[in-house]
């Protein structure tokens, strides 16, 4: 542990997930440890591959005990350890004398120098994946183990991937300051699902594990070494946030009203069934968004198996709405058997149209919806709609899942349909859409598109803002629209769970915001403190 001294440092960041943290900092490495060749080709070609299968094995591992956002993520870890295009280099190395580790080490240093030389975005983030995987096979060649920080730690390196953020025990507190990274990528998503303080962007830090600082993941700073007057600094804004939530929490039952008095709706976005178990039903007026790839984990899902898992969270609403997502694979969410590899596949054959593309397997996930309707207040969202066409064609294939089941005489019910706003087509141009149930806005994809940002690429994370006006004004014309027509208008994406962004949201004619359970204190006392008369930009 290094010795303290009088200096103080200040660095700023990005905040990517709100809250506060104070405590010792530890420094990511590879932590690799040292390996000793053999000098046996037949030897080493033995080692690396009992390391990729103890490398596969651990991360699934932390996919068991994962939901299914966070599962998804670690899917590509995994087909990536698999496939053999990635390990054949280095065992071919190791065949012309090569050890282990150098011959593993250089293959996945082309492979990642790859990635981040791509054009497409999504795979200039998965070099990120790409170096973990690379340190987890290293130190499994090592037998070395992760080295885990002290509970309350602040975590620094220039990334962090998943599978690192996921070995951790946050509940005994701690946080985040990165060096790159993005407020848009998978760990900051899963920071803000569980509360821990996090900033990015920071730059190269001179510190040394051990050093203690302030994180302030409200204002962006991060105190190194801190004097006293940092220290009473932190303490006081740090309480302040913390009376906020307090107050927030304690009027977490009530309704979300403005401060000039707008209702304002506040939903839940959950990822598999489990996560309504841990909400209070009274402190939500339903679920916004229930994502379905969860089902979709382990290969293609069967009717009951997808009707189960619906009925659940329709019973624990108790007659509140729950809005279904159609399954949204693609993209940066790979299914077995169902999606396809592209070169660009954000912008490819994901969500409706890879649905429409197999009709076989959508009819089934309809058939289980149309099931579940009967049993509660549903309604279904479809992702990654562009065209009217699209629309159409959903919807023809839910009225002709309906006849079969009434033929059958199946109880069954025909839910509200609406579509996802996040193709910036339809956020122009709406008109085609007049017949749909309602809008959700999804700001994730929204912005990246918009903006040509991706949201898993710490280079362009600061352009990912929802309050950019080009994204403000998008979403003032899709809420404009809808009341115009009579067409509910939400928005389901991490900036209507961000109190900064929130007030632009209603002055952008929202009043529909459907959030992560653990940002619903914040996202309605943020509410509480608006009025719809606030600017927008």
């Amino acid at each position: 542990m290094s010795q303290p001294t009088t200096r103080l440092d200040r660095v700023t960041g990005t905040v990517a997930s709100i809250g506060y943290a104070s405590g010792p900092l530890f420094i990511l490495d590879g932590g690799d440890g040292a390996y000793a060749p053999s000098g046996d080709p037949a030897v080493e070609t033995k080692r690396l591959r009992a390391a990729l299968a103890r490398s596969a094995a651990e991360i699934a591992e932390l996919m068991a005990k994962s939901n299914d956002e966070t599962a998804a993520i670690l899917e590509f870890q995994i087909a990536m350890i698999e496939d053999d295009n990635l390990s054949d280099p280095a065992f071919a190395a190791i065949t012309t004398g090569a050890d282990a580790a150098t011959a593993w080490t250089d293959a996945l240093l082309a492979e990642v120098h790859g990635y981040e030389a791509a054009e497409d975005a999504y795979f200039a983030a998965r070099s990120a994946d790409l170096r973990d995987i690379s340190n987890r096979v290293l130190r499994a060649l090592s037998g070395a183990t992760d080295r885990q920080p002290p509970p309350g730690a602040i975590l620094h390196a220039r990334d962090l991937t998943p599978t690192q953020f996921l070995s951790i025990d946050w509940k005994q507190g701690g946080g985040i300051a990165l060096g790159a990274g993005s407020s848009a990528s998978h760990v900051a998503m899963l920071a803000r699902s569980r509360g821990v303080p996090m900033l990015v962007g920071t730059g190269p830090i001179a510190v040394a594990t051990g050093d203690f600082v302030l994180l302030d993941a409200e204002r962006g700073r991060l105190d190194i070494l801190p004097d006293t007057e940092a220290r009473h600094e932190f303490l006081k804004a740090s309480t302040a946030h913390l009376h906020l939530v307090q107050a927030a929490r304690s009027h977490l039952r009530d309704p979300a009203v403005t401060a000039d008095g707008a209702p304002v709706e506040v939903l839940v976005n959950i990822a598999e069934p489990a996560e309504a178990d841990t909400i209070d039903i009274a402190t939500c007026d339903g679920i916004g968004l229930m994502r379905t790839e969860f089902l979709f984990r382990h290969g293609l899902p069967d009717e009951e198996t997808q009707y189960a898992a619906y009925r659940r969270v329709i019973e624990w609403a108790a007659g509140k709405p729950v809005t279904i997502r159609t399954v949204d694979a693609g993209g940066d969410k790979p299914v077995p058997g169902y999606t396809v590899e592209e070169t660009n596949p954000f912008l490819g054959l994901r969500g409706i149209r890879l649905s429409l593309s197999r009709p076989e397997i959508f009819r089934v996930q309809i058939r289980a919806l149309l099931r579940a309707s009967f049993t509660g207040n549903v309604k279904v969202m479809l992702p990654m709609i562009s065209a009217l066409s699209e629309y159409t064609a959903a919807m023809n294939l839910f009225r002709e899942v309906s006849e079969e089941l009434n033929a059958a005489g199946i109880p069954h019910d025909f839910p509200l349909i609406g579509i996802m706003v996040e193709v910036p087509a339809v956020a122009i141009h709406p008109e085609p859409f007049r017949d749909v149930a309602f809008f959700s806005i999804g700001s994730n994809d929204l912005a990246q598109y918009v903006m040509a940002a991706g949201r898993d690429n710490g280079a362009v994370a600061a352009l990912n803002d929802v309050r950019h006006p080009a994204i403000l004004s998008l979403i003032h014309h899709v809420a404009n629209y809808g009341e115009r027509y009579g067409i509910p208008v939400g928005l389901c994406g991490d900036a209507a769970g961000d109190p900064a962004a929130i007030p632009a949201l209603i002055a952008s004619g929202l009043r529909a915001l459907s959030v992560s359970p653990a940002q619903l204190p914040l996202a309605k006392a943020a509410i509480a403190r608006t009025r719809t008369t606030d600017s927008a930009e």
